[in-house]
């Protein structure tokens, strides 16, 4: 199997290949367990499946309907099963490259190829060593034979298929049940006497087959998989944190999960799942979960965790982080830390056994907290902030109280938290971005614990906003990032805004100003990249659409330059923004709160949204503001929409923008009149230099940028005036570039400490170190690259590398 490092750039689509048109999994039963020793994760993981199609033979259809496969995930699981969708022949996708038969399951000597008669369940999978595969017996569990199996699942001639199906079909009452019968089906015997399952791996799949088996009806509904990670997967970060202790995590991206466990990786394979993870004693497991596991003893110097989910999401969610981390607002020896908040209090969760029959949910059955009224009136979930040591006193200082109020600030705007809880942990340096969430957890980089807690708190309203816009409703497909991203964006500063308690016209010049700040980016962004990364619906009309066994592509996913482009968070944020100016702020935000409540739970398309929007207001088709013009001017193309063009000379005509302007004409003259004259002027003028915003720093170092020269004199007043060396990472990076640019050396320290300690930030600082080809630069580059090389994200460092090679 190829390794993740020799992705070809050139060939940069990402395919999914699970074939979930045939077959879907609805339930992962994982029992893992952590190597430190030897950097793998092993174990095994137990698919629950429920066919797609219903057909009595091999390539005959029974009654055929043409719904997709997408409707199965938004209706209740209580649905009819008999009723199929279109199937095709049971097709295996030819490998991109010769593939290797594994071991286990003796097939040395069987020929794997597409004209196989048998059904093949192709799962997303890749630098994983798979070792067996094995069809479950769980008839031989009696709490589930207890169940009464109506006429719907009964099938004589496949009773535990039936029991399966009677299983995921379980109403959302009975969750508990549910699992407790999922955890003991996951460790049923295989069936006895019954023709081994077969399997194959190629660079992006695992195939499985049983002989005989020509139709999903009749292939085992519940498969063990036992296998081990690969130290070269790409779903999997091994490395130290910033105490230099091992630690392990989930990366999300390019290549999702499939590199943690085998999976149905396409959005519409929405599952639930439940994880049992072992451990060292001294080392803490967080994973996406509705529960706080508490941890207890397992083998002789390990830990288990155990975690369950009951809202089914896209496997690509699963998050995973084990580490020696502490826990914030907790003493810890030799940690004395006050406590800032209320520890994290089990009785806090909202039950949701009991339903609320005034709320109806448009989603598939399950535990849903929008139906649960207590949950409507808890603006704040049960949170936790965990970091290695020698961050634990800022995550003390300034995450932890910010949490509560970056929650209750989401609450205020959109309703019910979709989650009922919240772990946030600071990753190692490596990290490549500054945040990410997943459900139960948000990851944030350690580059938002430094300078005011601007930086710091819209970021974490940044990920609060995902747990409605990414997770509670997500994107059924992977191309239109602006769904989750751009709506994240802009939600950042609604909260960011409730949060500082501004008035309508701090609010609205702070939101000016930092549209200018992404305008610029943008603008560069634009000029920099390549026209087809910039479109934000690649596949335009025919985005959402898949094969007929359901496999696709992601355009561009594994594209190393695409992870650092910022093209959908800010196009997608000014779409938001435009729609916004149409039908006035306050409106915008309670149709935010009628759309979040349709549907969550969800997978949609730009389309959904947009055209739920141009209902409610039908007086924005009277400016030709149609869907066809939205997706010609923002979503289908890579120009600036006209609108924005216009819309920057207004945001820099703002108070707050003028007043940068008039602090940047103070430092060029400044510039301008040191060292010339007499030794009084080359002391340098007199000037009072207003204090600015962190925003308002960075506008101010963009501006300053433009200039083709600043004295030494003025670099070194700068520095001291505003202490940038102490700013947030937005400020360091522009002191950076300018130090870099003027090649002020005093400060190559600077650039030394920000390349190492924020490398989410610094990628392209390396190619500016570069472009002047000045030897100092380059050697300072190349020194940095060296020392972080081992930790850094492997797209990162291969976009460095390509700078300074």
């Amino acid at each position: 199997m190829e390794s993740n490092r020799d992705l070809d750039p050139n060939k940069d689509d990402l395919p999914l290949r699970a074939n979930t048109n045939h077959m879907l999994v609805r339930h992962y039963v994982l029992d893992l367990t952590v190597h430190f020793q030897r950097k793998v994760i092993g174990g095994s993981i137990v698919l629950f499946l429920e066919p797609g199609v219903v057909s009595s033979k091999h390539g005959e259809p029974g009654d055929i309907s043409n719904t997709p496969v997408q409707n199965l995930s938004q209706v209740s699981s209580k649905h009819d099963v008999s009723s199929p969708i279109t199937p095709e022949p049971n097709k295996v996708i030819p490998p991109e490259e010769p593939s290797c038969l594994c071991g286990g399951n003796d097939v040395s000597s069987v020929l794997w190829g597409d004209e196989s008669e048998e059904f093949t369940l192709v799962l997303d999978c890749c630098d994983l060593t798979v070792s067996k595969v094995e069809e479950l017996d769980v008839t031989t569990v009696p709490d589930l034979k207890k169940l009464d199996v109506d006429q719907q699942h009964a099938n004589t001639d496949h009773q535990s298929s039936s029991l399966v199906q009677r299983l995921v079909s379980m109403p959302s009452v009975s969750w508990r049940l549910q699992h407790e019968l999922y955890m003991q089906c996951s460790r049923s015997p295989t069936v006895h006497n019954a023709q081994p399952l077969r399997f194959h791996t190629d660079r992006w799949s695992l195939q499985i087959r049983k002989e005989g088996v020509c139709t999903p009806r009749d292939f085992p509904h519940a498969v063990r998989i036992w296998y081990e990670t690969k130290l070269t997967g790409g779903s999997v970060r091994w490395t130290n944190d910033q105490d230099a202790r091992c630690c392990v995590y989930t990366m999300g991206s390019p290549i999702n999960n499939r590199a943690l466990f085998p999976c149905q990786e396409p959005p519409v394979a929405m599952s639930t799942w439940q994880a049992r993870v072992r451990a060292p004693c001294d080392y803490t497991v967080l994973m996406s979960g509705e529960n706080q596991a508490f941890p207890k003893p397992a083998e002789t110097g390990s830990l288990q965790w155990d975690y369950y989910v009951t809202m089914p999401m896209p496997a690509s969610t699963f998050t995973i982080a084990v580490g020696q981390w502490l826990e914030a607002g907790v003493k810890h020896p030799n940690f004395e830390v006050e406590k800032t908040d209320k520890p994290y209090n089990k009785e806090l969760s909202v039950s949701l056994d009991n339903d609320d029959q005034q709320y109806v949910c448009s989603h598939m059955d399950y535990p849903c907290r929008f139906m649960a009224s207590a949950a409507r009136t808890q603006t704040v979930i049960p949170h936790r902030v965990f970091a290695p040591p020698c961050h634990l006193q800022k995550a003390n200082d300034m995450v932890l109280p910010l949490l509560p109020l970056c929650l209750t600030a989401a609450h205020s705007v959109l309703g019910v938290h979709p989650f009922s809880r919240l772990d946030v942990l600071i990753v190692p340096s490596g990290f490549s971005s500054l945040g990410m969430a997943s459900p139960h957890i948000v990851f944030l980089s350690q580059s938002v614990l430094t300078g005011e807690r601007n930086l710091c708190g819209a970021r974490l309203c940044h990920e609060i906003a995902h747990s409605w816009f990414g997770l509670a409703i997500g994107a059924r497909d992977w191309t239109e990032e602006w769904i989750s991203e751009g709506f994240a964006t802009y939600l950042e500063d609604v909260f960011w805004s409730h949060v500082q308690k501004l008035g309508c016209r701090e609010a609205e010049e702070q939101r000016q100003l930092k549209a200018l700040l992404r305008w610029r980016r943008l603008s560069d962004e634009l000029q920099n990249s390549e026209e087809e990364l910039q479109v934000l619906r690649p596949n335009k009309e025919n985005t959402g659409e898949v094969s007929e066994s359901g496999a696709s592509v992601v355009k561009h996913a594994l594209n190393p330059e695409k992870p650092f482009m910022q093209v959908h968070y800010l196009k997608g944020y000014f779409l938001l923004k435009f729609l916004a100016d149409q039908v006035g702020e306050e409106k915008f935000l309670d149709f935010f709160k009628v759309f979040v409540g349709k549907f969550h739970g969800q997978l949609i398309l730009s389309q959904d949204f947009l055209q739920m929007l141009l209902d409610t207001f039908p007086g924005m088709s009277s400016r030709s503001i149609t869907l066809e013009a939205i997706f010609s001017d923002w979503l289908d193309t890579p120009e600036m929409p006209e609108w924005l063009r216009d819309s920057c000379s207004e945001w820099l005509r703002t108070p707050v923008v003028q007043e940068v302007k008039e602090e940047v004409a103070k430092w060029i003259h400044f510039s301008g009149s040191a060292g010339k004259g007499s030794k009084r002027k080359r002391a340098g003028p007199k000037v009072n230099f207003k204090e600015l915003s962190p925003e308002q720093l960075v506008l101010l170092l963009e501006f300053l940028l433009e200039e083709p020269m600043l004295s030494l004199s003025t670099l070194r007043l700068l520095q001291t005036t505003y202490n940038l060396q102490a700013q947030d990472a937005e400020v360091k990076h522009r002191w950076c570039e300018l130090a870099v640019k003027h090649k002020h050396t005093a400060a190559y320290r600077d650039v030394e400490q920000f390349l190492i300690h924020d490398q989410a930030m610094g990628v392209y600082l390396y190619g500016e170190l570069m472009v002047q080809e000045d030897a100092r630069q380059q050697a300072l580059a190349r020194r940095c690259l060296s020392i972080i090389k081992d930790e850094m994200d492997q797209s990162a460092c291969r976009v460095v590398e390509e700078m300074i090679l």
